[in-house]
């Protein structure tokens, strides 16, 4: 095995402001940077339920830009987690939720990176995404030398790599040090968006399809290797550190197909895999036309968007070599003890969900 070179000291990220503290990833990133003795000031637009002597929530949003420079006070380290995802077609997107992302994943990541500069913040680590680069076309062990995407197909894609040019190019400004880190699907507990919708369509009866041949492999990232990759990345944003300027992708290091993936899950939950393939032209002409009828005569939304079906059915996956080698980074969970871990809460958020759609069900007889 190659000998890495070694890391430039790591810097101290001092004291800690994490925006969307109370989202999937802010939450955990703010209870592992509590645990390691960082004091942080968590900043969002819901209650947080964290509880710690170096904890200061702050409930703001960072649309407002006197927010956005009262949670940069004092502040050394900025992670920059704020979001909101929407990956639907523009062909169904209404107007209102567009500006929405707009103004938080733009104006609000512009608001917080002119709010360090004011506050003479050392670094900040914005959390973007793998997509900035997928554009439709397949990739295998992509690098961070893959350009932009611009075919631009869903808002969140659109948004986020534009964030993310804005948070680079402000790298050295008010000697401000700043990287992007582009993970992909992040699972675990918390997970409110990738498995959750697996469970859905399990206790609904809709997973039944596998699109394409099954055999597309894709990058996640479960939440504890990302928030460790946040972390030292961190802690390489200094002026001999590797990281200011640079976008990393941060991911479990294993490409596997979604199918792969979830089997754990689906098992642990009784169910069985689906055996019917739908070909991936033929399932994206039909979500497709479904989009545009949706748009026209307000037919209900497709069940998968195109964003969706394109990463299930063909190769989208990166390399972490770069983080390896300039970050130090490499997966802390293997997959095996990521389910481990995971498949407590997602059996619980199963039981909910079943037991809402259960009670949706018995309304509806007793209305009929």
């Amino acid at each position: 095995m190659n000998r890495l070179p070694p890391l430039p000291v790591p810097a101290d990220p001092g004291r800690v402001l994490v925006t969307g503290g109370s989202g999937f990833l802010g939450h955990h990133l703010v209870q592992t940077l509590l645990n390691s003795g960082y004091k942080v000031r968590s900043l969002d637009r819901i209650k947080s339920n964290l509880e710690h002597h170096n904890l200061e929530v702050m409930r703001g949003d960072i649309r407002d830009k006197g927010d956005a420079i009262l949670a940069c006070e004092g502040i050394d380290t900025v992670f920059h987690t704020a979001a909101i995802m929407d990956t639907r077609s523009h062909n169904v997107i209404p107007e209102s939720t567009r500006q929405l992302s707009y103004e938080i994943n733009l104006e609000g990541t512009k608001n917080i990176v002119e709010s360090a500069m004011i506050n003479d913040v050392e670094r900040l680590v914005y959390t973007s995404t793998s997509s900035v680069v997928i554009d439709g076309q397949p990739i295998a062990g992509g690098d961070e030398s893959l350009p932009y995407a611009s075919n631009f197909r869903d808002l969140y894609t659109e948004t986020k790599t534009k964030a993310e040019q804005l948070v680079l190019a402000a790298n050295g400004t008010h000697n401000l040090y700043t990287c992007a880190l582009r993970p992909s699907g992040i699972w675990g507990p918390g997970d409110q968006m990738m498995f959750k919708i697996i469970i859905e369509q399990l206790v609904n009866g809709s997973f039944k399809t596998i699109f394409g041949n099954g055999s597309a492999r894709l990058n996640h990232s479960y939440i504890h290797n990302l928030v460790h990759g946040q972390i030292l990345a961190a802690q390489q944003l200094s002026q001999h550190g590797n990281a200011p300027g640079q976008a990393y992708f941060i991911n479990d290091g294993e490409p596997v197909n979604i199918m792969d993936l979830s089997s754990p899950l689906i098992q642990a939950l009784g169910y069985q895999h689906p055996a019917k393939h739908v070909s991936y032209r033929l399932a994206k002409q039909t979500f497709q036309v479904w989009e545009k009828l949706h748009q026209v005569i307000k037919l209900p939304k497709p069940p998968r968007t195109i964003m969706a079906l394109e990463r299930v059915s063909m190769d989208n996956y990166f390399s972490i070599e770069k983080a390896r080698v300039e970050l130090g980074y490499s997966p802390l969970f293997s997959r095996e003890d990521a389910w481990e871990d995971s498949i407590p809460y997602y059996r619980e958020l199963h039981d909910k969900i079943r037991k809402e759609a259960t009670l949706r069900k018995a309304t509806y007889d007793n209305i009929n």
